[in-house]
């Protein structure tokens, strides 16, 4: 069963106080936006976009970097989660949810960046198709061996690529053409963010970094 905020928020409010700063604002800030992507059911373009504030609020700690650094920091999240994740929760939501929206995602080339790089006319990129279907292969391998680290990175790129259309402007609001991607990143997300922050709740002592942007003056 996902967690959602309401049940997600109750369990902060008991736990909060013994929370060193920057994981209380990190969880505070992420919940709030989560409470409000689970209200919004009509809007796919602000439902991922809600999503995805969450997740940055979770784990950023830095603005500005490009694509190689987002992938550096996505992968140390990743990697203290799936640590910290006795149960294999986070395995076991995307192994469930891989023959559905994952799967799915993955196979579009529309949220792959080799395959924008080559249609925007930079060297080297003529081969997208192949790297696809290397990328789709080792998603799959990853998916079977429980590197779901490995999985989580390849996944979280291709939402970073979704990401950016939007945020850049490089997408029509409620446009017919980005429909499935949307859909989609936005129900990996609902399913993956609740199991993010509740081992975050779960685990204190972890130094989950410290928020870019701390509470500043009144």
């Amino acid at each position: 069963m996902i967690m959602k905020y309401s049940d997600l928020k109750e369990k902060q409010r008991r736990l909060r106080d013994g929370y060193p700063e920057p994981l209380a604002l990190r969880v505070h800030r992420s919940l709030s936006w989560l409470g409000r992507a689970e209200l919004e059911i009509e809007d796919d373009d602000v439902r991922f976009i809600l999503y995805w504030i969450s997740f940055n609020a979770a784990y950023a700690s830095d603005v500005g970097s490009d694509i190689t650094g987002e992938r550096t920091a996505f992968r140390s999240f990743f990697e203290s989660l799936i640590r910290l994740d006795a149960t294999s929760r986070v395995h076991n939501a995307v192994w469930q949810r891989f023959s559905q929206e994952i799967r799915i995602f993955l196979d579009n080339p529309y949220v792959f960046a080799p395959f924008w790089a080559h249609h925007n006319g930079e060297p080297g990129h003529a081969d997208w198709e192949t790297r696809l279907m290397a990328a789709k292969k080792a998603a799959s391998i990853s998916i079977m061996q429980k590197d779901t680290v490995k999985i989580l990175t390849i996944l979280f790129d291709r939402l970073y690529v979704l990401r950016n259309q939007i945020v850049h402007g490089g997408a029509t609001w409620n446009s017919v053409v980005n429909r499935d991607q949307l859909r989609d990143g936005a129900a990996i997300l609902a399913t993956l963010l609740p199991i993010f922050i509740d081992l975050m709740l779960d685990h204190p002592e972890i130094d989950w970094g410290q928020p870019f942007y701390p509470v500043v003056g009144a």
